[in-house]
């Protein structure tokens, strides 16, 4: 049994580490606010989203894995520049907002714990992350952020602290049930543009090359991936998948029992929904302090994780458009670039936190406009995994294309909902 977990926690990487950062502090807002907002309204979303989340990111692990490049390098290859600069523009921006609010939301989480002034709490982590991306070997920092991973266990940890009914819950979490307002399309757009996001299209495809290249399997420009090796790619990418949309079910039951049902229907960040719970959670003594702590601990945790992913994604699809060096496995006088970006979206996204800009506010357009944007990006991704000319042997089989596509409508249809809604 030892061996067997050996061997799975050697296969997890960038899948696990894509799916855990999927549930960082800004995701955790969101999906806090339709709990509180919804109730149960948009549970279903949960388990809806994972097959379609589990192909999009299998074609793009796999589109790295293959032609041992990232997503920015392949669009590059094969199309016009005004998708590549629109892609990855896009990437940047909403990029750097997500990280200053999940900087943010980090701070006020350990503030809930540890009565420090906010402002050194920000500098502190953006310091933290900083000499860590920078300075830490990729195999090293690899194995950091899949320890880091582990904080997704703070939500189903929370859950059972707390008296649910189940019955209404698996009710909800199976049967659709949708509102055709704006308020309902508005979240719901939100939810699965902060479930599917184009970010993490890029980072799992850049990681499976950095994988790639530190087992040697890139040589003279040209990879050489096995059965074996695509199968764990698969793996781990579902297992990903799989205990990010877990987290994102836990939380928004959560959300649902303790906020909504006890009137408590607007939270702002995170670190709101941490604090909201402690009052009424009774279940035993300090079980509300308890629940509170174990929600600001993965608040945290997933924010260590998220906001490299986040800086590193976007410096990613920088430095492949303007044929920069880039890896994490090079030092920081070789990549000058590459590093340069993860420094100034930290330091940007820090910022926001400190000019006036409201990073909630910000966070919550983003998601919705990520939910959008992502509709473009997953037909661009469709067709390069489909392709046999880049893909050879490894081109999407039927399965793939279904869902790939599948997620294509479902994300379209979201975003055509609530533009409708908007008008009328």
């Amino acid at each position: 049994m030892k061996k067997k977990l050996k061997k799975l926690f050697k296969i997890l990487g960038p899948g696990l580490i894509t799916g855990a950062a999927d549930d960082d502090p800004s995701g955790i807002a969101t999906y806090s606010q339709t709990g509180s907002q919804f109730g149960y309204g948009q549970l279903w979303t949960a388990l809806l989203l994972l097959p379609f989340m589990t192909a999009i990111q299998e074609a793009c692990a796999r589109i790295g894995a293959v032609t041992g490049k990232g997503i920015a390098a392949v669009i590059k290859e094969n199309y016009s520049k005004k998708i590549l600069y629109g892609a990855v523009v896009l990437v940047v921006i909403a990029n750097t907002i997500n990280i200053g609010a999940d900087l943010g939301a980090m701070a006020a989480a350990t503030h809930l714990v540890i009565p420090i002034n906010l402002a050194l709490l920000t500098l502190f982590f953006t310091a933290l992350i900083l000499l860590l991306e920078i300075f830490v070997s990729y195999k090293e920092y690899a194995k950091i952020l899949k320890w880091l991973a582990l904080s997704l266990l703070a939500y189903p940890l929370t859950l059972f602290l707390v008296k649910e009914p189940w019955l209404t819950i698996l009710k909800a979490s199976l049967i659709p049930h949708i509102q055709l307002s704006f308020a309902f399309l508005f979240i719901i757009t939100g939810v699965f543009g902060t479930t599917i996001s184009p970010y993490m299209f890029f980072w799992e495809a850049s990681e499976e090359v950095e994988e790639e290249r530190e087992r040697h399997l890139i040589k003279h420009g040209e990879t050489h991936i096995t059965k074996s090796f695509l199968k764990a790619l698969r793996i781990d990418n579902f297992a990903g998948m799989l205990s990010s949309e877990i987290a994102t079910w836990c939380i928004i039951v959560v959300a649902a029992t303790v906020l909504n049902a006890n009137g408590v229907t607007n939270i702002a960040t995170a670190a709101d929904a941490a604090r909201a719970i402690e009052p009424l959670v009774h279940t035993f003594p300090y079980a509300g302090f308890l629940a509170k702590l174990i929600f600001a601990v993965g608040i945290v945790g997933l924010g260590l994780l998220a906001v490299p992913v986040l800086s590193a994604s976007a410096s990613y699809a920088v430095a492949e458009t303007l044929n920069w060096k880039e890896s994490l496995n090079l030092k920081l006088k070789k990549a000058h670039g590459f590093y340069g970006v993860i420094t100034i979206a930290t330091i940007v996204g820090l910022m926001i936190n400190f000019i006036g800009i409201d990073p909630i506010k910000a966070l919550v357009y983003t998601a919705v406009f990520n939910g959008v944007a992502a509709v473009p990006l997953i037909f661009i991704i469709s067709k390069i995994a489909r392709n046999e000319k880049i893909m050879g042997e490894h081109k999407s089989g039927n399965l793939s294309n279904v869902l790939v596509w599948g997620t294509f409508i479902i994300m379209g249809t979201a975003a055509i909902a609530m533009f409708f809604t908007l008008i009328h």
